[in-house]
């Protein structure tokens, strides 16, 4: 009887040590996630002289604040698709190197490189006496306006964001059974219809991973717009670094705040629900 009962003790006493190792986690959590989220929340409530009003989110669907939107979703759609385009290519040619891992740690190389540098970088190369003007000059098409362009903006968010797409779909290929490949080819497909029909679907979950790791930063990028783009481009993340630092009104910054996340959250929900039902 006592082996027993000293069994039922200590499988009592595992679930409670094993909640331990939580409370740095849901800290963590409480501190860092959901307390500044409440603290925008609450921001957003108030107006610049600091009296409580819902005016702000009535503000917030003003067409001033909805072309805003528009054009926040619509830079990060573009930055998500060409990052597609080009990091499926480059997963798919990384599966099939004889180094991967050498190729893996160039790719991530840059990453590591601090980000501020990086765009700095890029109006060096794309300014009027930068190296991409004087290609431009050397083989006859001259000098021209790149940087503070909308090509400019989506060349270096691609650049930026493009490791965190080409990652996930290498491991979706990667986990994809070569036998189903060599199947479809026995089969007689021909490689466009084994790619639209095999691999594609399969490494779906990677490409939505790499879709999320891209679109949801791109939604709110400032700095780069800032930088890169000049006042030439305008979108949430920028606007609510004005209304923090320029204009003192948090209260609407919180409330741009506020509708960011919650675009977010809905992201993240609709992409992981499809997953899990497909699994």
């Amino acid at each position: 009887m006592r082996p027993a009962a000293e069994a039922q003790a200590q499988g009592r006493t595992l679930p409670r040590s094993r909640n331990i190792y939580l409370v740095p986690y849901l800290l963590w959590m409480v501190l860092f996630v959901f307390a500044p989220i409440l603290l925008i929340v609450y921001d957003s409530l108030f107006d610049v002289e600091g009296a409580f009003t819902f005016a702000n989110y009535a503000h917030f669907f003003t067409p001033v604040y909805m072309k805003m939107t528009f054009s926040s979703f619509w830079y990060a759609f573009l930055i998500t698709a060409f990052s597609l385009l080009v990091g499926y290519p480059a997963a798919y040619l990384l599966t099939k190197t004889k180094h991967k891992q050498l190729w893996l740690l160039l790719l991530i190389l840059p990453s590591w490189i601090n980000l501020l540098l990086k765009t700095y970088a890029f109006i060096g190369l794309f300014g009027t006496y930068g190296a991409a003007n004087a290609i431009l000059e050397t083989i006859g098409i001259g000098r021209r306006q790149i940087l503070f362009t909308d090509f400019s903006f989506v060349f270096v968010s691609v650049y930026i964001f493009i490791p965190f797409m080409i990652l996930p779909v290498f491991n979706a290929l990667e986990e994809l059974n070569p036998s189903l490949i060599d199947a479809s080819r026995d089969l007689g497909a021909s490689p466009w219809t084994t790619f639209r029909r095999v691999i594609f679907p399969l490494t779906l979950n990677g490409v939505k991973s790499g879709c999320q790791a891209v679109f949801i930063p791109a939604l709110s990028l400032f700095m780069i717009t800032r930088l890169i783009a000049g006042s030439r481009i305008i979108t949430l993340g920028t606007a609510i670094e004005q209304h923090f630092l320029v204009t003192q009104d948090w209260g609407m910054g919180a409330t741009i705040a506020v509708f960011l996340i919650i675009a977010m959250a809905i992201i993240m929900v609709l992409t992981g629900t499809r997953s899990r039902l497909r699994r």
